[in-house]
């Protein structure tokens, strides 16, 4: 396993050792020993959970105010653009965003640390997108930040205007969204 910082630092991608021929591949898609030696983190990882989206779908950017979930996230099925945006107020990347596509062809995967917004794109027909958090998921303390809010800029790639789920589409601008104070 391969642990590569971003130009965020605390957003990582991981690329594990992949084994494949004519019949297919293996690779451990997590291993609790690699992850740690590869990225310097414990990771107590407590939910896993799997998304089904179509092409042009958007999720996100979320994040929980209190239990803050750390995610690793991968693609089995598809490609997505993966992002990440540092919300910490006192962090000298806040307010700056990460991107990468994930798919199932390039098996890498993104960790996003705790005190980030998260959220992708498919690119693919559909995509299955599955993550583990290091915390349970609160929906009291779910919110959601505007996937194109000017003051981040994601560049997002070209396209058509995205799906949006009644709840992504009434994101805050980060100028009033709750972030992290410390």
């Amino acid at each position: 396993m391969k642990a590569t910082p971003t130009r965020i630092p605390d957003v990582l991608i991981i690329e594990p050792k992949v084994f494949g021929d004519a019949r297919g591949f293996f690779f451990e898609s997590f291993n609790q020993q690699a992850f740690a030696q590869a990225t310097g983190l414990e990771g107590d990882f407590v939910q896993d959970n799997h998304s089904r989206s179509a092409q042009g779908v958007l999720r996100g950017l979320h994040y929980q105010i209190q239990n803050p979930q750390g995610k690793l996230v991968r693609v089995v099925r598809g490609a997505v653009f993966d992002v990440a945006v540092d919300i910490r107020r006192k962090s000298p990347t806040f307010g700056q965003w990460v991107g990468a596509e994930l798919s199932e062809e390039n098996h890498q995967q993104m960790w996003v640390p705790p005190g980030f917004a998260h959220g992708f794109l498919v690119l693919s027909a559909s995509a299955d997108f599955l993550y583990k958090t290091t915390d349970y998921y609160t929906p009291a303390h779910e919110r959601c930040i505007a996937w194109n809010d000017p003051a981040i800029g994601i560049e997002w790639p070209a396209g058509s205007t995205p799906l949006l789920s009644a709840k992504d589409a009434a994101g805050s601008a980060l100028h009033d969204a709750e972030v992290f104070e410390d």
